[in-house]
Order: structure tokens, then sequence, then C-alpha cells
């Protein structure tokens, strides 16, 4: 009777130990929890499940908002997340204390200023200047910062640029392409643009024939219609000569300066001959004024004869060895007196 009872209580234990043992073995997974994030980073138009929660599963694809503008941030509160979440079956969702959830939408931003830039690059290309050209630019509706998608990895490409030269008016459009070959993005602007230039501008009165100093004059930018195609630097008017009176603020252009005069008309002058071996100086008297390289005629005082030769300084004139008058000073030796005559 014992021995039986003993069988008995054996098969008890290994029927328990056989059926614990299949138990433990069909348990199933452990399933990882869903989890909210405190801020989400998204570049599109919608704002999905995956987005919002980590192990989000097959519910990550579906899309419960819409994103905020391009670069711009929004908030959410976690029960309104979590009303949203629970429509399409998501629960049991790990908030860790979050109160809110922010969203932020990606983007690729242009900066008024690199868009004033890229008006003026345009401008300048249009009006066959180089890039470093100056315009004074005045927009109908000042530029502002732009956010775009950051599928539109192009450059500000100027496809259209209009410039009035008489009135400055100009209107451009400019487009930006999409990495994909989609549609690119257009920004348009319009306004005033002057283009401007430096230029040498007298302070004071200057009359004929005045030298300008240094003194005299300041750099200043002008509009370029306003000075012209001739505009001077400070360098080429320093020391130049006024063709006529010039008054204060007046730009100054080659037509109004020329060289100084070394030379003045009724002038005491020195003729210098020069010739292979030879060097001679003389006294002249000038006939008219002249600068320097200019050929001027010039009264031989020791001949009388009037001659021309080249100014080479001040109170200097050259005489070229290729003229015969200009050795008209060295007179012949008379014939003597008593000296036989022909037949």
């Amino acid at each position: 009777m014992m021995a039986r009872r003993s069988t008995y209580i054996l098969l008890i234990a290994g029927l328990a130990a056989l059926c614990g043992s299949a138990g433990h073995a069909e348990q199933p997974a452990e399933i990882a929890r869903p989890v909210l994030r405190p801020s989400v980073t998204v570049n599109s138009d919608l704002v999905l499940i995956g987005d919002m929660i980590e192990n989000a599963g097959t519910a990550a694809g579906i899309a419960i908002y819409r994103a905020p503008d391009i670069g711009t941030t929004g908030s959410l509160p976690t029960a309104k997340v979590l009303a949203a979440l629970r429509a399409h079956r998501v629960i049991g969702v790990e908030t860790r204390d979050i109160r809110e959830v922010t969203v932020s939408r990606l983007s690729r931003a242009i900066d008024s200023q690199e868009i004033e830039n890229e008006v003026i690059r345009a401008l300048a290309r249009q009006n066959g200047r180089s890039d470093h050209a100056t315009f004074n630019l005045k927009f109908d509706r000042e530029p502002q910062d732009v956010q775009l998608d950051p599928s539109n990895v192009g450059t500000l490409e100027a496809v259209a640029v209009r410039h009035d030269g008489r009135t400055g008016r100009f209107d451009i459009t400019f487009e930006v392409a999409h990495e994909t070959g989609g549609a690119p993005v257009k920004l348009r602007y319009t306004g005033t643009a002057i283009e401007t230039v430096e230029a040498a501008v007298l302070t004071r009165s200057v009359e004929r024939n005045e030298l300008v100093r240094s003194s005299d004059v300041v750099v200043e930018r002008r509009p370029r219609s306003e000075v012209g195609p001739d505009a001077l630097d400070r360098g080429s008017v320093v020391g130049m000569q006024a063709r006529r009176a010039l008054r204060p603020g007046q730009p100054l252009r080659s037509a109004d300066l020329t060289k100084p005069d070394l030379v003045q008309r009724d002038q005491g002058v020195t003729l210098i001959y020069e010739a292979l071996g030879i060097y001679l100086t003389m006294r002249g008297k000038a006939m008219e004024n002249g600068a320097e390289g200019d050929v001027v005629n010039v009264l031989n005082l020791q001949s009388k004869r009037t001659i021309s030769g080249i100014v080479i300084g001040r109170g200097q004139v050259s005489l070229s060895a290729g003229q015969p008058r200009q050795v008209a000073y060295a007179e012949p030796p008379a014939a003597p007196a008593d000296s036989a005559k022909p037949e």
C-alpha cells in the first residue's frame, strides 16, 4: 500500500514538472513599451506617430498632426497627444512626466543680407560691371529672412533681371532648385538701384588755369549717371590745371583738367639743342603756352627767328636735331671783303 502511494506522488510530481516546463516555453516575448519623446524635429508637412513616440511599432507611419511652418517650433500638451494616440489604438504610453511636446520643422534659411548681395551681383552682371560694383539699393519692400524646405538646396539664381539705368528701377526674380527636380521656389524683389562710383570732388572754387592742390580735393561716392564714364580719382587730379572755372562740390572729369603749362606765352625760356656729341643752350621767348610734351613756337632771341620745339620742363624747350632752322643761331662767318671775284 505504501509503495503504491509513493508511485502516485511521483507521477503527480512529474506531471507537474512537465506542465511547468511546457508553460514556460510557450510564454510570449515581452513587447517594448511606447515612450513619449519630449521634443520632435520633422522635415515634412506632417507629424507621424513614429515621430512622437519611441517603439511605435506598426503605427509609426500614421500621421496625426500637421507640422508647424517651415523654420518654426510649436508645442502640444501631453494630454492632447495621448488622446490622438488612443484614437489609433496606441495605449500604455510612458510619458515620464512630460507636460508638453515641442515640434520643430527643419528649414534652409536665406538671410536678408544674402538676398541683398545677390541682387547687387545680378545688377552688376546686367550692367556689364564686376561683382564689386556698388549700388545704392532701396527695396519696395525690405527683404526678410526666408525659410525654405530643406529639399530646396540650389543657390539663388537670377532668372529674370530688368534694370532701367535712367530711373534706377529694378525687377529681379530668383529661383532656388529642388534636390529631386521638383518645382523650384521663386523669389521676386523690386525697387530702385543707383550705381555709384568713387569720384574726386572739389572742396573750393578753382579758377581757369589754376592748379588743383591736394587740399582742394576729397573722394566721395556719386551716382555714375552724374559723374559719367570718365570720373577721376584723387591721384589723377592733384597737380593738374583747370581748363575753366570749376565750382566746389563738382565731381571732376577728364574734360575739366589738363596737364599744367610749363611754358607761358611771352615767358623767357631756355632752348636746348642736343645731338651726338653736342649740347647747346640759348635764351628764347615762348610765343604760346605749353604743357609737358606740347610743341610750341619759340622766338630765338639770338637769331630773331621763330622756331618750334617740345616742352620738356618748366621754362625748357627742346629743339630736335632734325630741324635745320634750330641751328640758325650758329650764323656762318661773313666772306672777307678782299676775296677774289670770279671773272
